[in-house]
């Protein structure tokens, strides 16, 4: 039986309402149409830091494969709070994303919860970038020169030493809250406004123990003004080859320090996997594997996709929630 023409009107009707809700709905790359403007690159660092110089390679390897300038915003403030916030508030249409570390991420989400965004809820990762640990050191007169020993010399002088670290929910601080639960120490935690105050300290003999970053530390490891004993995460770093890691001493603290990018929650899927890829070439490039030696950090990351690095998002989340937890940490 044929069809009478008000029913062939109303299909036609539905159908180009049908067609004309995909299109609305497609997905802004899907159009050609992105990036048609500049990328805003948030950076939760000062400008001529670390991170900021890394921050910039990236952003001109980015530039040079998408045809778009990204320019790098410098937003400080509450231990990366704003530039956090900034991008969770932004429109997920892949001009504002964000390159932080995990200690402006997943480490201050864990010592404040009640944050006006959730990391793990509000930002989608896009990219690991890089990846390394936090170093234990001590100075040189001090008796310990492996992690047993160092354990064994704080177990026989409970209340005689303090350590440093570069504030309250800093890698460091995490990272000797976790040593410990694991070890069954108990020292005082010294809070300072950085690392390079730490290492003055150390130098002077104020401070006999201390977490500090793996870049900074080096040219005192080198001559010998400071001894590590052990590194957090999975591998030995670059500069220090002969410093074993926590986890070959028996202290599994295997969870890294890493930078990562991440878009808000909402932007387009091609946009990620896009993204995505270009972050990966822009690793392999020899201005990145050079500035990661600087930063004595490994350049290939072993998790490379969108859901890899969620996976590795949640699980540092929920470590260090609990680490945060066990060990009573409130933060400023």
């Amino acid at each position: 039986m044929k069809s009478s023409p008000t029913c062939r009107g109303k299909r036609a009707w539905h159908l180009a309402v049908l067609t004309a809700t995909a299109l609305a709905a497609a997905p802004v790359l899907a159009q050609g149409t992105w990036p048609s403007r500049p990328i805003r690159m948030v950076v939760p660092s000062p400008g001529g830091s670390g991170p900021d110089v890394l921050a910039r390679v990236f952003a001109e390897q980015i530039s040079q494969a998408l045809k778009q300038p990204v320019v790098v915003d410098n937003k400080l403030g509450a231990n990366g709070q704003l530039s956090v916030d900034a991008v969770v508030r932004a429109q997920p249409d892949g001009y504002t994303i964000l390159l932080a570390s995990a200690s402006a991420t997943v480490m201050n989400q864990a010592i404040q919860p009640k944050l006006p965004f959730n990391i793990v809820d509000d930002l989608v990762p896009v990219a690991q970038i890089g990846s390394g640990g936090v170093l234990l050191v001590v100075t040189p007169d001090f008796p310990a020169r492996d992690m047993k020993s160092f354990v064994a010399t704080v177990k026989a002088q409970p209340g005689k030493y303090d350590y440093g670290s570069w504030g309250i929910g800093s890698g460091g601080h995490l990272a000797m809250a976790q040593l410990h639960t694991l070890a069954g120490i108990d020292l005082t935690h010294v809070p300072y406004k950085g690392v390079p105050p730490i290492l003055t300290d150390l130098q002077g003999g104020v401070l006999k123990i201390a977490f500090v970053d793996i870049t900074t530390s080096v040219p005192l490891v080198k001559n010998g003004k400071i001894r590590p004993l052990g590194i957090t995460g999975k591998h030995r770093a670059p500069a220090f080859p002969d410093v074993p890691t926590m986890a070959e001493q028996g202290f599994p603290m295997t969870n890294e320090g890493w930078y990562g990018l991440f878009v808000p929650k909402g932007t387009p899927r091609e946009i990620i996997v896009t993204l995505n890829r270009e972050i990966n070439r822009a690793l392999r490039a020899p201005a990145l594997t050079t500035r990661f030696q600087q930063l004595n950090m490994m350049a290939d990351p072993p998790l490379t996709t969108p859901e890899e690095f969620a996976r590795t998002v949640r699980n540092d989340y929920a470590t260090w929630a609990s680490v945060v937890k066990v060990n009573g940490i409130r933060p400023e």
